[in-house]
Formats: C-alpha cells, sequence, structure tokens
C-alpha cells in the first residue's frame, strides 16, 4: 500500500477538526449530554468512520479498505468493552455528570498520542522479525481466555470493583509529587494557591484514563495487526474507533449491563484473530502451509458476525434474565405476604372474628 505523505496530513487534520468540534462544541460549557445528543453524535462519528473506508477504497482498493473495516469493527467492540473500566475510573474519582465529558476527551486525546507511538514501534518489529506474529498471537489467545473468566464473574462481584479500584503507579506518583485540591475546581485542572501549583481530581481522572487505555493497547493493536500490515490503515481505525467514545459512553452507561454476553463475543474474535497471527508467523517460517491463511473477506465476516449475533443474544438473554428476576422477586413478595397474614391472625385478639 503506497500511503503518500498528504493522506498522512490529512488523516491527521481530520482528527484534529473532529477533536476541536468535540471540545469547543461540546466540552467547553459544561453540560450532561441527553441520550437522544449522544445517538446523534455517535451515528455522526460511525458516519464519518465509513465514508473514510469508503474514501480508501476509491484510493487503495477494496483489499486495504476491507482491512479497515474489519480494523474498525475490532476497534470499535473493544472500546466497548473499555467503557466499563472508564465508568469505574471516573466513579472512583466521584467525578460530577457536568464535567465527564472533559475528562473523556482529553483521556482519548493522550491515548491517540501514545497509541501513534505503539503503532509506528509495532510496525518497525514486524516488518524486521516474524517472531513477532508469534508473540502477538499468543498475546491475544491469553487476553481471548481473560474474556472469557471475565464473562463467568459473579455480577456482584463487578459491581464492588468501583469500590476496590486503585489508582495506578503514575497517578500515585503525581498524587506524592504536586499538591492536589481535595475537590474540583470546576472545570479546571491547574490551580495556583499561596504561589504553589495544586492539581485538581479532575486532572488525575484525565491521567488515569489515558494510561488505562494504553493498557487497552496493548490487545487492540496486536489485533488490529493481525488484519492489516499498514500502520496507516491501523491507526485511521484507532482513530475514528476512539474519537466516537465520548460519545458512545454517554449512549450505552447504563446500558452495559444488557450486553451480558459481550466477554464471550470478544474471546470468539481475539481468538481467531490470534489463530491468524500464529499461522501468518508459521508460513513465515515456511511450516504449516497446508492451513490457509484467513483473507480479509474471511475475516470481516467472521468478525462482524460475532458481532451481531453477541448483541442479540445479549439482549435476548438480558431481557429472559429480566422476566425470571420480576418473577423470582413477585414469588417472595407473595410469600412475605402470606406470612405476614398469617403472623397477622395468630396474633388477633380471643374471641375477635378471624374469617
Amino acid at each position: 500500500m503506497v500511503v503518500h505523505t498528504w493522506e498522512w496530513f490529512a488523516l491527521g487534520g481530520v482528527a484534529l477538526v473532529l477533536i476541536l468540534v468535540d471540545l469547543f462544541g461540546h466540552v467547553r460549557k459544561a453540560h450532561e449530554p441527553t441520550i437522544k445528543e449522544a445517538a446523534i453524535w455517535s451515528s455522526f462519528y460511525i458516519a464519518i468512520a465509513l465514508l473514510f473506508g469508503v474514501v480508501l477504497f476509491l484510493r487503495h482498493g477494496s483489499t486495504f479498505a476491507g482491512e479497515y473495516f474489519g480494523g474498525y469493527a475490532v476497534e470499535k467492540a473493544l472500546s466497548i468493552d473499555n467503557i466499563f473500566v472508564f465508568i469505574i475510573v471516573i466513579a472512583s474519582f466521584k467525578v460530577p455528570r457536568l464535567y465527564q465529558q472533559k475528562v473523556l476527551l482529553y483521556g482519548i486525546v493522550m491515548a491517540l498520542v501514545m497509541r501513534f507511538v505503539f503503532i509506528m514501534l509495532g510496525d518497525a518489529l514486524i516488518q524486521r522479525f516474524v517472531w513477532v506474529f508469534f508473540i502477538f498471537g499468543l498475546f491475544l489467545l491469553y487476553t481471548a481466555i481473560s474474556q472469557v473468566r471475565q464473562g463467568v464473574d459473579d455480577p456482584e462481584d463487578k459491581a464492588k470493583e468501583i469500590d476496590e479500584y486503585k489508582p495506578n503507579a503514575i497517578v500515585r506518583w503525581a498524587e506524592k509529587r504536586f499538591h492536589v485540591t481535595e475537590g474540583f475546581v470546576g472545570q479546571r485542572l491547574i490551580v495556583r494557591r499561596e504561589g504553589k501549583t495544586w492539581l485538581t481530581p479532575l486532572f488525575l481522572c484525565i491521567v488515569s484514563i489515558g494510561t488505562v487505555d494504553l493498557i487497552f493497547a496493548l490487545d487492540s493493536i496486536p489485533a488490529i495487526f493481525g488484519l492489516t500490515r499498514e500502520p496507516f490503515i491501523v491507526f485511521a481505525a484507532n482513530v475514528f474507533a476512539l474519537l466516537g467514545l465520548r460519545q458512545l459512553f454517554f449512549l450505552v452507561d447504563g446500558l452495559l449491563e444488557k450486553l451480558i454476553y459481550l466477554h464471550y463475543g470478544l474471546a470468539v474474535i481475539l481468538g481467531f484473530i490470534s489463530f491468524k497471527l500464529i499461522i501468518h508467523a508459521f508460513h513465515g517460517y515456511d511450516l504449516l502451509l497446508a492451513i490457509p491463511e484467513p483473507n480479509i473477506g474471511v475475516s470481516l465476516s467472521v468478525i462482524l458476525g460475532v458481532i451481531l449475533i453477541t448483541v442479540f443474544a445479549s439482549l435476548w438473554g438480558s431481557k429472559k434474565r429480566r422476566k425470571a428476576d420480576e418473577g423470582s422477586a413477585t414469588g417472595e413478595n407473595r410469600a412475605t405476604d402470606i406470612v405476614e397474614s398469617e403472623t397477622n391472625e395468630t396474633s388477633a385478639p380471643v374471641g375477635e372474628d378471624r374469617d
């Protein structure tokens, strides 16, 4: 794939414009987005991402466009899983709803910069060493197994994660090195008091969000390199998946509990890409040539198919679970009413009509 310098600048320009639209159109004026607003802007970002894929198709052909769409779908699916952790971090810092947009936007910008560095390093490695694909593949296989384990966790244990969350090492270092205000100071990140610089909890939360996403990059970047070897496509998929994450946060916040099979779906996708990476690595040493490496058409079909099945199965399963819980609660209420009725009859005064 021949990517001209102006295409990199164009992609960077689009990303910068979208960030500025978010910053001056939404985040600058603190407010709590409505579901309608989040849905409209989420649709807008998805439309921009799809439009970029069409442009890629016209300039570079169907193969590279297919790689982009596959990578974007994987990044988008993984970003939904990221949102659950973002909710935990933001809740642990007790960030007011009005300021959460700013935290997410600045954290996402930090993540984009760090991911760009990771992508360039990853590309340099895979261009020189075929064995890197073994490492990527095995790491994704481990991640897939971890996703299955998370899927079988007790929901009550997940609810405790907010209370048990501890800031990472970078945030703890900042808390020891700088003065930190006890509460939020509006939307300010840094304040001057008595000639000293003080950090606000909002600043620490942004750092936490950005560094947490860096950990997620260890999963997502090897995953997308399993679909394409082009750093331009990898970065573009990350740009459009991450920049729409702020709106997606407010859209699915509170609805994540309905995606009860999300971890299983992600495990299947990551397991499939792990298989693809390992087979590619063996082929690089002229081994296991009888086993074909899935092409981008097969990969895209598997990814989209798993995502659709996961969403519909989750919605059906959550609805069925809710009805079962309601039936159980109704049964418990009836049992309680019977016990109370019998207790009242037993305690009635002698000679009183008990009919």
